[in-house]
């Protein structure tokens, strides 16, 4: 039996640029003062031509501005992509059309223009909710820049969100359940809370390497998390998957796809698509792409034929993410292999027995214990 909810068929669009680079920021996202926005909006435009014939017949449930710091795109801009795809596509009646956005004054003051140009749900970078800490991971508002936000997000927006970051230098987990409960009292039919990782090629890794500052241990990053699970079910907003939460109805649709193993495009510097079991990715550098969509009408630096194998190793790695897990069923149907052939039987009965995966009616879902730990526990059934 397939599950009640098809994954859909997505367009991403990377819009690279933001007024300043977060350290913590490991996005193909650039600084810059000054864009050309007729220039960008007719490349967008462009690339997104030369993927239409790609899939000509297939129904759009989502369209997702992404960055980079989408909201600094003119609202024109956002407005001809979005008639570009409903010219090219059949759209969904309920089609979700996502933009990301931070709480920056400049940014609040065109909310209505994008509502205007077809923006439905709005994705805001709020991160936290105390002054130090947003001073800490360099981000550009204040909190009553962000309560103003928030505020006037859901007065504009049918649906938003907005996200936050735990696990922050010195935060304790009472400061943490304080915050994520204030937060709960603002948000609409979805929250995001992840976990501030240190990654290579960020601002924060070498100063994470000196010692200028340290991180909750596992310990007590764990509990924050655990934390956040329960304080989110208990105000309506379960999480469905690791870093996400939403009330019954107002799960994202387009991150949805990419967790079900749907297909979608991606256009603009260094975004990634899967397209008719092809992955394509786009150069990251926004001069050279920029560059080869005006002299070639798309920058695809290659694409990857997905053999049946690739194909199962994605679909166990991004369903292992959701609460509701896999459902073999409907993973034979993507693929066409036997879920139980595809993962290592002896792993999974010890992953079971060390309470980090469990049996479902349809297929295998991660444990609590086993979210924590999930790239090392599909490696082990992958192996």
């Amino acid at each position: 039996m397939l599950p009640v909810n098809p994954p859909g068929f997505g367009i991403y669009i990377h819009w690279p640029f933001c007024l300043s680079k977060c350290p913590y920021c490991d996005f193909n996202s650039h600084a810059a003062d000054a864009i050309d926005q007729d220039r960008w909006r007719a490349a967008l435009l462009r690339e997104l031509d030369y993927f239409a014939a790609w899939k000509p017949s297939a129904v759009v449930t989502s369209i997702f501005f992404g960055g980079g710091t989408p909201s600094l795109m003119e609202p024109a801009t956002t407005a001809a992509l979005i008639e570009r795809v409903q010219r090219h596509w059949a759209c969904d009646s309920m089609i979700e059309i996502t933009l990301e956005a931070n709480p920056s004054t400049v940014e609040i003051q065109r909310f209505r223009d994008f509502r205007a140009a077809g923006i439905n749900r709005l994705s805001l970078g709020v991160q936290a909710l105390n002054e130090a800490d947003l001073h800490f991971l360099g981000r550009r508002h204040g909190v009553d820049e962000a309560l103003a936000a928030i505020d006037l997000a859901a007065k504009t927006f049918p649906r938003f969100s907005f996200d936050l970051i735990y696990a922050r230098p010195g935060q304790t987990t009472t400061a943490w359940e304080a915050e994520l409960s204030q937060a709960l009292t603002l948000a609409g039919d979805h929250l995001s809370a992840y976990q501030l990782t240190i990654e290579e090629g960020t601002a924060f890794y070498p100063s994470h390497a000196r010692g200028d500052f340290s991180l909750p241990d596992e310990d007590r990053a764990a509990e924050m998390f655990s934390l956040t699970r329960a304080i989110t079910a208990q105000a309506g907003l379960p999480a469905y998957e690791i870093s996400n939460h939403a009330r019954p109805g107002g799960e994202g649709r387009h991150n949805l796809t990419y967790w079900r193993g749907g297909d979608y495009v991606g256009i603009g510097p260094g975004a990634h698509g899967r397209l008719n079991h092809t992955a394509t990715r786009q150069h990251r550098a926004p001069d050279v792409w920029l560059r080869r969509v005006e002299a070639d009408g798309h920058a695809s630096q290659g694409t990857e034929k997905l053999d049946t194998a690739t194909r199962a190793e994605e679909l166990v790695m991004m369903g292992l993410r959701l609460n509701q897990g896999l459902n073999a069923d409907y993973f034979q149907h993507q693929c066409g292999l036997d879920l139980w052939r595809v993962i290592d039987a002896q792993a999974c009965a010890q992953l079971e027995q060390d309470g980090l995966l469990k049996r479902t009616a349809l297929g295998i879902a991660a444990t609590e214990a086993g979210l924590l730990v999930l790239n090392a526990l599909t490696a082990a059934l992958l192996a």
